[in-house]
């Protein structure tokens, strides 16, 4: 499999992501406390590029105008419609039916891989 290098683990602090170009894909590579996740940087409704959207909280409501805000930093807005993705399972919020490609990662000393069948991420 072909391997490719994305940068050093230091360059993706927790609570942040980097946005990867790799065999005409573009990735993104996400750190939510420590961990790392890889989403295809593709809305499945229009193509947006969806790591460019906001990164939040899932937000439920126990009651009218109350507001809980969990899981921090684990949910992605599409840019364009504003559709939700958990970044997690690359699954949309409301319809789980509907998902982004995700990859798996694993941390090895510094670096990061990324791994989907041609996809390897190399992070040193």
């Amino acid at each position: 499999m072909p391997s490719y290098l994305a940068g050093r683990v230091s360059e993706i602090l927790p609570g942040t992501r980097k946005i990867v170009e790799l065999n005409r894909r573009s990735i993104g590579i996400y750190n939510i406390d420590g961990r790392f996740y890889a989403i295809r940087n593709l809305c499945p409704h229009q193509g947006a590029p969806l790591c460019e959207g906001i990164t939040s909280a899932y937000v439920t409501s126990p009651r009218p105008g109350e507001f809980v805000y969990e899981r921090e930093g684990e949910v992605v807005r599409c840019p364009w419609h504003f559709w939700e993705f958990d970044i997690k399972s690359g699954c949309m919020i409301v319809d789980p039916a509907t998902r982004t490609k995700t990859y798996d990662v694993t941390v090895e000393r510094y670096d990061v891989s990324v791994e989907d069948g041609n996809v390897i991420v190399h992070m040193a």
